[in-house]
């Protein structure tokens, strides 16, 4: 899917794992495209409220989001009303668990058949890793499990995740984690904070007859073109870009107001300050910013970027452009204590870029040692002040034409597949 951070995770790696001799056979979802350069199964999910997410996605991809869309959906939509009720209420997990049971019959299949040597379960969705779990008890094959978000969220930096959630997709989330350290083969997390927290709460991990687990960086492909020479033209905006959702716990609120602040004290930044948002619509906190402060020509949404059918641009293509146009990007990691155990996978297209990073993150060192690694800006999210401080300090590097040049150190694909094919191997060697 062109942009969405999850499949281009799974996609990069493709040719790495081709290269090296495997044969992929991927069951996806129908949200997406097909690949044609090996058997690639799609499925639509079987329960009601997976069905309907799946097939509003495909109705969008194959015909737009017009007049028929609208139909289509909204008769869709009303029809599974009755039963989307009675799913919530018997069972009351995530629309997309329902994709596990044609993945796993499908997969199932092609194993008895002789086809399959391991599964690998990749997951963003748990519906990935619960088919690969159930395909695991099923058929005794090797499984692998890349964890791309924590499954059990914590509340606090005292919560270790032991209780068990009131809320039945939470609490299942729980008992699939558990499930994977108990019969995974290999199971990796994308930041030590995660896999740290995995291991606290399954401490049967990474011993005799259970997962064996490990970090690996995800790393991305260049997301475009990238002219690595530093060509930037300064103009007479000071333009900052955020690529990526927003949420109200992920909100350029924060900007805006420090932006306030560097108005008061620079009344000439108002006039060259621009905030650019690509890739989703506004939060509600970041849209009660703008009419607070009457600062609609300060940020700006951009939306999605779609294939360009005049240039023949992917959105992915598009994104990496308008990234080396930016002065200075802004990573927002967030204000749940999850973030402990998370990193934005835009961060890896960010230093692709050369573009200088603005981070505001959250408990996170690892991260915070990345942007420093690569020299950026930094903040703590909740600290106004040091926000504030922040960007006023990039407001005058912007004046003098001396924004902080980043080091030029981008994470590839290339390193994850290895990473996770040495692990393997040193592994099976020494067992």
């Amino acid at each position: 899917m062109d942009g969405r951070a999850a499949s281009l995770t799974i996609t990069d790696k493709i040719p790495y794992f081709l290269e090296a001799g495997i044969e992929p056979i991927v069951l996806s979802a129908i949200t997406g495209l097909k690949d044609q350069r090996f058997q690639h199964y799609q499925y639509i999910a079987w329960g009601p409220s997976g069905f309907r997410f799946d097939f509003r996605h495909w109705v969008a991809n194959k015909y737009g989001r017009g007049w028929f869309y609208k139909l289509t959906t909204g008769m869709v939509s009303i029809l599974l009303a009755p039963l989307i009720a009675i799913e919530k209420l018997c069972l009351g997990y995530s629309s997309q668990w329902s994709w596990s049971i044609p993945a796993f019959i499908h997969g199932y299949i092609l194993i008895r058949r002789g086809k399959v040597d391991v599964i690998y379960s990749i997951g963003s969705a748990w519906s990935a890793h619960l088919a690969g779990v159930w395909l695991k008890k099923a058929t005794g094959l090797p499984l692998i499990s890349e964890v791309h978000d924590p499954l059990v969220i914590r509340k606090d930096p005292n919560d270790q995740g032991f209780e068990k959630p009131k809320n039945r997709d939470a609490r299942f989330r729980h008992y699939l984690e558990a499930q994977l350290c108990k019969y995974s083969d290999y199971v990796w997390w994308f930041t030590q904070g995660a896999l740290h927290y995995a291991k606290v709460r399954n401490p049967n991990l990474n011993t005799s007859g259970s997962a064996v687990g490990f970090v690996v960086m995800p790393g991305a492909n260049p997301p475009g073109t990238i002219d690595k020479a530093d060509t930037h033209q300064y103009s007479e905006y000071l333009n900052l870009c955020h690529f990526g959702s927003l949420a109200n716990d992920r909100s350029l609120s924060i900007i805006l107001k420090a932006a306030n602040s560097l108005f008061s004290k620079y009344p000439e930044a108002s006039k060259h300050l621009r905030i650019h948002a690509y890739g989703a619509p506004l939060d509600s906190l970041s849209q009660a910013a703008i009419k607070q402060y009457g600062y609609s020509d300060i940020l700006l949404a951009h939306g999605r970027l779609e294939r360009d059918p005049v240039t023949g641009m992917s959105g992915r293509e598009q994104v990496a452009q308008k990234m080396q146009q930016a002065d200075v990007l802004i990573l927002l990691h967030g204000n749940d204590e999850w973030c402990a155990e998370y990193i934005p996978s835009k961060f890896y297209d960010y230093l692709w870029s050369g573009r200088p990073i603005w981070g505001i993150t959250h408990r996170n060192p690892q991260l915070d040692q990345m942007l420093l690694d690569r020299k950026s800006y930094v903040s703590a999210d909740g600290d106004e002040l040091g926000i504030a401080m922040a960007l006023e300090r990039i407001w005058l590097d912007w004046q003098q034409k001396q924004l902080i040049k980043p080091v030029w150190n981008p994470i590839g694909v290339d390193q994850a597949v290895s990473s996770i094919l040495s692990h393997i191997a040193s592994l099976k060697a020494v067992s």
